[in-house]
């Protein structure tokens, strides 16, 4: 007999709203303390997620999120990465 395979879920930190894994965009932050856009899903660090939606960007930029799941301030330039990616998708 087979299992189901259950899909991996996490929150969005603009809406709160739990979603697959690959439906949302993964930032992440090194050990090293950079921080980027993890396309893959896979680097080592610890992640925030967050829709591909502009709106839950604005509320996050907004609210300041972002710095505090990732306990550092952020630069613009990653919101203007993560802005290019979602305006892109």
């Amino acid at each position: 007999m087979q299992k189901n395979k259950k899909n991996p879920t996490r929150r969005c930190m603009g809406c709160n709203e739990a979603k697959e894994k690959k439906e949302l965009l993964r930032i992440v932050k090194s050990t090293e303390g950079i921080i980027e856009v993890d396309l893959t899903g896979k680097k080592n660090g610890r992640g925030a997620y967050i829709c591909k939606d502009e709106t839950c960007l604005e509320k996050v930029i907004k609210s300041k999120r972002l710095q505090k799941v990732l306990e550092q301030e952020i630069g613009q330039d990653v919101y203007e990465r993560l802005r290019g990616v979602i305006v892109d998708k």
